[in-house]
């Protein structure tokens, strides 16, 4: 590979031909400031944060200017540091700065580089002000565009990330807004609900709608029984919310920290993951002995089942009918749980529980799970399975607001019975996760035997389509996974066009999977550009299944004592009535 050598600051660097100024600068462990920038998709040089200076006195931006031999750069020079104040500046200028109230004081971009340039209340350029209203449409996030910076990272993941498109630039100059095409609200729009706009916003632009306020009011009735569920995705993130390093399983202090804010029972959702296995695979094989639709896709991931009823409603037969861990979980807490406490309370005497005053909480790593629980089918007890979600974030603030010493809680445990899980259920949060469960259990069903590896790494890894084959008891099962959805459109085109034919197929809406959902902590573009978050963050949930003496979802005890006790036999009628769910094919607004 050709090779070109420069000097930054007067240190000489070497990097290969085709690199940028900022490549050269990274290489060199010299730190060059961005704001708009993320990595392949969003390279426009548009905010000329990252501004230097060449040594012919020229001005360019590094993120997108090329690296070239002999090249002399600088990076800290008194013009350099002026440019990137006064862009600062004008930025502020047109900026709502409620910093105060806004949820991402002291996690925001914009805040962290006005303090390290300087810049103070002095010097703004005050004027009129780009008018803008908060768009509060959609079910699982709001914009305010009074605290955007026009930087498109939205945008860039809105189209390349996932492929849907429907946010981009309206107006021209300083009319700019990011918004919908015709100023559509955004739940008018073929939106997903999944957030990755959120998980790459600088500023508070963008957020999750917080519901922390209905799950403290639920708290506060004395009436009502609060049981929180937990996402796999989520101990492998919530650590970082409290200055943790980035892949830190907190499980254990995570569920400490729940029982502290006074839910009345602290659950698991990998307890639903290994519900949503042994329902799923017993479809599977179901569909493959009797010659029902194939490839049979996954449906844990709200966001891709939306995708796949918006742009192909011709796979809709495709998609399991199993319901997602979450929502699985919720319909067994206000049934079989309840039962349970209930005996427990008439045999002590006390007053039992009503279904109307059992509350499941769920703590997502996905914003999309805010829009499942509104889908009608999706209320097996006969009231919602879920009441609220929130997000890893509210989470978070949820536990600082109490005045939880977070870092220093004990390692606690879940209560039984929908706390008992296994390594099966814990991966789910990881792209190739719910293939390698449900392969370890359909394996040994179809065998009688347990496989010899319970490590389907074919399946495992952050590349955006995996395939891989595999003969089992004399069957042939070929099976895919996508993460991000501009790789599943890929993938359903090549199984609608017939050009690809599968078994088994998982799709997750979010690229990487759950680990890296729209409700996750977000970090700085600079870390975003330099680190594979997904993989840093699955590794705690392979680490914590690798670490179990269960690891296949159809030997957890407590769903064998489930179906012996409630559900009957897998599959069967009462499972279907409450862990089975429909869909239905949705429209586009064809005015986009």
């Amino acid at each position: 590979m050709e090779n070109v050598t420069l000097k930054i600051n007067g240190i000489s660097v070497t990097v290969p031909k085709g690199s940028t100024i900022l490549d050269a600068a990274r290489a060199a462990g010299i730190r060059i400031p961005t704001l708009c920038f993320l990595k392949e998709i969003n390279e426009i040089g548009a905010c000329r944060v990252c501004v230097v200076e060449l040594g012919n006195g020229r001005i360019v931006t590094a993120c997108v200017y090329p690296a070239e031999d002999g090249m002399e750069v600088l990076t800290n020079t008194p013009r350099v540091l002026d440019y990137r104040k006064k862009t600062i500046q004008l930025l502020l200028s047109n900026h709502n700065r409620s910093c105060l109230s806004c949820v991402r004081s002291g996690k925001c971009e914009l805040q962290t580089l006005s303090h390290e340039l300087g810049v103070d209340d002095e010097g703004y350029y005050d004027g009129v002000r780009t008018e803008s209203e908060i768009d509060n449409s959609a079910p699982h996030l709001y914009r305010d565009n009074s605290k955007c910076i026009l930087c498109r990272r939205c945008v860039a993941a809105c189209e390349a990330t996932q492929g849907i498109s429907v946010i981009g630039a309206n107006h021209r100059g300083f009319a700019t807004t990011i918004g919908s095409a015709f100023e559509m609200d955004l739940d008018d729009t073929a939106c997903i609900n999944c957030g990755q706009c959120i998980a790459v916003c600088p500023t508070g632009a963008l957020s999750e709608k917080d519901d922390t306020a209905k799950v403290w009011d639920a708290l506060a009735d004395k009436n009502k029984y609060v049981c929180v569920q937990t996402a796999p995705a989520v101990r492998a993130a919530l650590g970082e919310e409290f200055g943790m390093p980035m892949g830190t399983d907190v499980e254990g202090k995570m569920a400490a920290a729940l029982r502290r804010l006074g839910f009345n029972a602290v659950f698991d959702t990998d307890f639903g993951a290994d519900l949503t296995i042994v329902e799923e695979a017993n479809e599977l094989l179901e569909r493959v002995k009797n010659g029902g639709t194939l490839p049979m896709i996954t449906s844990c991931s709200p966001g891709w089942v939306r995708f796949c009823e918006t742009y192909f409603p011709q796979l809709i037969p495709n998609l399991s009918s199993c319901k997602s861990p979450q929502t699985m979980q919720g319909a067994i807490i206000k049934s079989y749980y309840l039962n349970k406490v209930n005996e427990r309370r008439k045999a002590a005497g006390e007053e039992e529980i009503k279904l109307e005053d059992i509350v499941v909480v769920s703590v997502m790593p996905c914003t999309a799970k805010k829009f499942e629980i509104t889908r009608p089918d999706e209320c097996g007890a006969g009231v919602s399975d879920v009441d609220v979600v929130i997000t890893t974030r509210e989470l978070a603030r949820m536990i600082k607001r109490a005045g939880l010493d977070f870092v220093n809680l004990p390692n606690e445990g879940f209560d039984d019975p929908c706390g008992e899980s296994t390594g099966a259920g814990v991966i789910f949060g990881a792209t190739g996760g719910v293939m390698e469960a449900a392969l370890r259990t359909a394996v040994e069903w179809i065998t009688g035997e347990t496989p010899g590896s319970l490590e389907f790494h074919d399946v495992r890894g952050t590349a955006g389509i995996k395939e891989a084959s595999y003969s089992v008891g004399g069957l042939d099962v070929s099976v895919a996974v996508a993460s991000g959805l501009s790789n599943a459109r890929k993938l359903m085109e090549m199984i609608a066009s017939g050009e690809k034919k599968y078994t088994f197929v998982e799709v997750m809406a979010c690229p990487g999977g759950c680990v890296n959902g729209g409700g996750q902590p977000q970090v700085t573009g600079e870390v975003r550009n330099t680190t594979e978050i997904a993989k840093v963050r699955a590794g705690a949930l392979y680490s914590n299944d690798a670490a179990k003496t269960l690891r296949q979802s159809h030997k957890n005890p407590s769903i064998i004592k489930l179906y012996d006790e409630f559900l009957g036999e897998k599959g069967g009628h009462k499972a279907h009535e409450l862990l089975h769910t429909s869909y239905e094919a949705r429209k586009i607004n064809r005015t986009m």
